[in-house]
């Protein structure tokens, strides 16, 4: 017995030995984020920053795709294989996920299966990247398409102005969106027109941005009237577009990926360097430089920024799950991450329902905030609460 109770022990202590190590190991990962630069996204850029300076860089890596990802996709796909090769790398995030993510994602797989991939605000089909992704988050173009025109009837407009391009307007989501708010429209009783502008990733930035900025004033003044709300599909024309509508008249609802730091710095020559990316600080700030300028009323946007909150969201879920503290596909998992960077935001979604099949795909999570309107006091107009008809899921 006691020779059977010595090898007992001795192994337990042999266990024990090897444990220690392996769990310290575990403890010892990388993970990558890719994002757009500065000039396109500066939201998700500043979300990953902010996740590196919170763990480390030599925990967290960082990476950027090119400007005019849409002719350098290769370029994406490189980098992100590339991150792959890194020993200890156990998940790699694309925010946004621009074409070439669901490549890159794919080649990740084949050579290491453990690592995890997750992207933010894909710009390929959700069908596809899914295929290769782990999780894929996206800002919830179903619902949105009719809560962006329920809450510009609420606020009064008459004419609601979808400004894109026809690379935006080919995707899924996108094409979906339209779809949805040309029949919110309809039914609310508001006129619904389509202005072309060019793509930035096309012509030279500032080229797209002239064009805003010369357009708008006949758009309010000549077109559609100072009752019109205005919305854009892309970040580098929504500065321009909030500036001119500052000066002219004319509702901005909310941005395509909202945020008080989308459009509204440059727009109203904000300093908020000393902010600390803070949402509790920002908003006030932006909110009064929009009301001393006649905006109280007619400017809205989500009180944090959905690029940052996705980016160090969708990061900081990667390394929960990564340590066993979540579960990849559970929502309020997700949503208690992107607390972390975005507190007390009021957030709701939904699973991705394919239109056609009827499919639901569980690794894609629609999601938005609640709309928020600045004023003497701003307001939030619940759209989080409100409940989508139907019929609007199965429009296409």
């Amino acid at each position: 017995m006691k020779k059977l109770l010595g090898m007992l022990l001795s192994a337990v202590l042999l266990l024990a030995l090897f444990a220690v190590p392996a769990v310290a190991a575990e403890d010892n990962f990388h993970i990558a984020i890719i994002t757009g630069s500065e000039v396109q996204t500066e939201d998700n850029l500043l979300g990953a920053r902010d996740f590196q300076a919170k763990y480390g860089e030599d925990r967290v890596k960082l990476g950027t795709y090119p400007d005019k990802f849409t002719e350098e996709q290769q370029t994406t796909v490189d980098m992100i294989v590339a991150f792959a090769e890194d020993p200890l790398m156990k998940a790699i995030i694309v925010d946004q996920g621009v074409p070439g993510t669901a490549e890159g994602f794919q080649l990740v797989k084949e050579i290491r299966p453990d690592i995890l991939c997750l992207a933010g605000q894909s710009h390929e089909d959700l069908a596809y990247i899914s295929d290769y992704a782990d999780l894929v988050i996206k800002s919830d173009f179903v619902a949105r398409g009719y809560l962006i025109i329920h809450t510009a009837h609420d606020l009064g407009c008459d004419t609601f102005v979808h400004i894109s391009f026809p690379r935006h307007e080919a995707s899924e989501a996108m094409s979906r969106r339209i779809s949805i708010m040309k029949a919110a429209c309809e039914e609310m009783g508001i006129k619904f027109v389509r202005e072309t502008a060019p793509d930035p990733t096309q012509v030279e930035t500032s080229m797209a941005q002239a064009f805003i900025e010369q357009n708008v004033p006949v758009w309010v003044n000549e077109k559609y009237g100072k009752n019109a709300a205005f919305f854009c599909t892309n970040d580098a024309h929504t500065e321009p577009l909030i500036r001119q509508l500052l000066a002219n008249g004319g509702y901005f609802i909310e941005a395509d990926l909202p945020s008080p730091l989308m459009g509204y710095p440059g727009a109203l020559g904000l300093d908020l360097s000393d902010t600390g990316n803070d949402f509790s600080k920002i908003l006030p700030l932006v909110e009064k430089a929009v009301c001393e300028k006649g905006g109280a009323g007619r400017f809205g946007t989500w009180t944090s920024s959905f690029g940052y909150s996705l980016t160090a969201g969708l990061a900081q879920h990667a390394w929960n799950v990564i340590k066993g503290e979540a579960q990849m596909l559970n929502m309020e998992d997700f949503f208690a991450a992107v607390d972390v960077f975005a507190p007390g935001s009021k957030w709701n979604g939904s699973t991705y329902t394919d239109a056609v099949t009827g499919a639901v795909n569980n690794k894609a999570f629609l999601i938005y905030q609640d709309t928020y309107i600045m004023g003497n006091p701003g307001r939030y107009m619940n759209t989080t609460a409100v409940t989508v008809p139907e019929k609007y899921f199965t429009i296409r």
